[in-house]
């Protein structure tokens, strides 16, 4: 008797993994191919795409100047590395739409209710985001560096290292703009409140100076277009946060920082309990 009842708890516990990792290959499946499409039918616009991501370089680059290819396969392989890039970033959020339907079994109610406007609003925040490197922080990194070039250099870049340079940029700005939703997410769980992340304030305005030089290039302006949309953004943060906070309590809702324990703590005849209750569930021993 025993041994059949090890038996059906082990059985069990191989199901529960088998059905996780069915689940999980079915979306990493839909993530690849949704990139994959995506990709598709981009690639036939590569060169026009590349073109539009060196526009902000070429419009300050000195006449007669121009891109320069340094490996051979550079021509075919940066604008193909740029596509698969920008497939990727255009899938982010299906992507985020997957991992949110893996892990939505295992979340609360309210917690399933607070992750979508997640999902949509860190999307846009990123693209803002890099929308804000392209249109804002390009045009004028660009005329600084090709300004400050000493009399007798001719400036060509390289079109691999450019697509490198830019990449990193735009990864930085759109983390970056995905502030407010942490500043939001750390006080609607309520691991902080508003009133201790603005008594930090200065140390915030501190880090985003050290992470624009950081994840910047070497000069003062990129810097500071990193670090004051980032200083700008925590307080939209704590804005609404605050806006939340006040809005519960005029509804008379209570954040809950959780409702029951995903795991119970006991002992091992309270396990043992559970485990043989599981076991004589009808559906379980239909199973």
């Amino acid at each position: 008797m025993k041994s059949t009842e090890d038996s059906k708890k082990t059985e069990l516990k191989q199901e529960t993994l088998l059905t996780h990792l069915y689940e999980l290959r079915s979306r990493l499946l839909w993530i690849v191919g949704s990139v994959m499409l995506v990709f598709l039918c981009l690639f036939p616009f590569a060169n026009e795409l590349y073109e539009y991501l060196a526009g902000p370089l070429m419009v300050h680059m000195p006449e007669g100047s121009s891109m320069v290819a340094i490996d051979v396969a550079s021509p075919f392989l940066t604008p193909f590395k740029f596509v698969f890039v920008l497939s990727i970033v255009l899938s982010i959020p299906l992507i985020l739409f997957h991992v949110w339907a893996f892990i939505a079994p295992g979340l609360y109610s309210h917690e399933k209710r607070l992750a979508f406007p997640i999902i949509v609003s860190s999307s846009i925040l990123f693209y803002v985001g890099m929308a804000f490197a392209y249109f804002v922080v390009f045009p004028l990194m660009f005329a600084f560096f090709t300004k400050v070039a000493p009399d007798g250099v001719t400036v060509m870049t390289d079109i691999g290292r450019y697509l490198d340079f830019v990449l990193k940029i735009f990864i930085a700005f759109g983390v970056a703009f995905e502030v407010p939703i942490i500043t939001f997410v750390l006080v609607r769980l309520g691991m902080t409140s508003a009133e201790k992340l603005a008594s930090k304030r200065p140390y915030v305005i501190v880090g985003a100076f050290v992470v624009g030089m950081l994840l910047t290039p070497p000069d003062v302006i990129s810097q500071f277009l990193l670090a004051i949309p980032v200083w700008l953004l925590f307080e939209l943060g704590l804005v609404l946060s605050r806006v939340m906070i006040n809005n519960n309590k005029s509804n008379g809702i209570a954040i809950q920082k959780s409702e029951e324990p995903r795991f119970k703590s006991g002992t091992e005849e309270e396990m043992e309990i559970d485990e043989n209750e599981l076991l004589d569930d009808p559906d379980i021993k239909s199973s």
